[in-house]
């Protein structure tokens, strides 16, 4: 039985040795197989955390402005021709023959004033004149006498010279009379009122019995506010910046609220020549015909100026820029998705949108909100916004989505 026991217990050992040895074995594997995971997690992990670390913006195109595009102003309305008409002589309103709408043409009759004390004096200046030119009769019959009594030595020569004298001087008095007559005349016949040109009468200041004194003396004493409609005039202050497009024979109309869609069509026809050293503008003045008497004075008005754009000018959002303590500043992705800080230079403000002059190209992919950590040469991961459109002048193929520098 010892023998057996002694050849038993060595192949016992072996067995418990090989056991032993396999499962040594298989947790070496395994310890390796979970290091190899882990170190494989930790890889994928450290890519996952590079990616994310470079930033997805959002880019899009500039707009190209259309070359030729409506310049638009506020402007008042004004009559071509506005006087308010005031009285040469002093009376009474007798009479008014229009109101106000009322349509006149030149020369026609406004109104009636009672003149007494003008044509008092006028009868006086003709009786004046009357004995002025008697008296000049007189003269000239004495001095005719003095004449030809000096041939037979009737008369001296002083006596002679003192008649010759005297019939000029009546002569002067006489055309003296004459003068303050016409005067007197012309004097008188300002007691009729006419239209000094054809319009329309915007306001009467007086009625019948009303006392009216000569002479401009101010809003009360005006009797009648005479303007012409036809053509209209606006006056526009157009800013420096687009003065050089402006010019006379350019072609301009009008839009009004009260008549929504339609056009007045009218065109530049003088400007200042010279910028307002206050305001920076250039004072310009548009007509437009207003045959029907459809546009007033005194409306407002938008005044569309038909001006073209000089060379190429672009559009973009306002969300679109940098506001940097260095300046204004566009984020324009290279085609290498590296970032470059572009500046730039502002034209007029759309409100949600700008003009830009200088510094981008049609062909730019710029940044659209862009944050404020942003730098130059930073790698980003761009994304084109699918409300973008291509300008007209080229596109450009998109960068790949989700795409970064190997």
């Amino acid at each position: 039985m010892d023998s057996e026991y002694q050849e038993q217990r060595p192949t016992s050992g072996r067995r418990v040795f090989t056991v032993l040895f396999f499962l040594v074995i298989l947790l070496v594997l395994f310890g390796g197989f979970t290091l190899f995971q882990r170190r494989a997690q930790y890889e994928a992990l450290a890519k996952e955390t590079e990616t994310l670390a470079i930033p997805t913006v959002a880019v899009i195109h500039p707009a190209t402005e259309a070359s030729r595009e409506d310049l638009v102003l506020p402007g008042t309305m004004q009559a071509y021709v506005e006087s308010p008409i005031y009285a040469r002589t002093s009376g009474y309103l007798k009479k008014w023959y229009h109101d106000i709408g009322s349509r006149v043409r030149q020369g026609e009759l406004l109104a009636d004033i009672d003149t007494p004390e003008v044509d008092q004096q006028l009868s006086q200046a003709r009786a004046d004149l009357n004995t002025a030119k008697a008296n000049a009769h007189l003269s000239e019959i004495t001095a005719t006498r003095y004449t030809e009594l000096i041939k037979t030595d009737g008369v001296s020569k002083q006596e002679v010279d003192n008649a010759m004298g005297d019939l000029e001087a009546k002569k002067a008095i006489v055309q003296s009379s004459e003068a303050n007559v016409r005067r007197l005349e012309e004097l008188e016949s300002f007691k009729h009122i006419y239209a000094p040109f054809s319009g329309v009468i915007t306001r009467r200041n007086v009625d019948i019995g009303n006392l009216i004194n000569a002479g401009n003396g101010g809003s009360s004493q005006q009797l009648f506010f005479l303007a012409q409609t036809d053509p209209i005039r606006v006056y526009l202050s157009v800013p420096e910046t687009a003065a050089p497009s402006v010019h006379a024979g350019l072609g301009a109309f009008l839009e009004l609220t009260q008549y929504p869609g339609q056009r007045f069509e009218g065109k530049v026809v003088r400007t200042a020549e010279a910028i307002d050293t206050s305001t920076r503008t250039l004072l310009t003045e548009v007509d437009v015909p207003n045959h029907n008497g459809a546009l007033l004075p005194g409306g407002y008005a938008q005044v569309h100026l038909e001006v073209k754009v000089s060379g190429a000018r672009l559009q973009v959002p306002v969300n679109a820029l940098l506001f940097r303590s260095e300046g204004l500043r566009a984020v324009v992705v290279d085609p290498d998705h590296t970032l470059h800080l572009r500046q730039i230079t502002v034209g007029r403000d759309y409100g949600t949108s700008l003009e830009i002059l200088q510094g981008l190209d049609v062909k730019d992919w710029i940044v659209l909100n862009p944050a404020d950590s942003l730098e130059d040469g930073q790698e980003v991961r761009v994304k084109e916004l699918a409300m973008n459109t291509a300008p007209a002048t080229g596109k450009q193929p998109a960068p790949a989505q989700g795409s970064n520098k190997q």
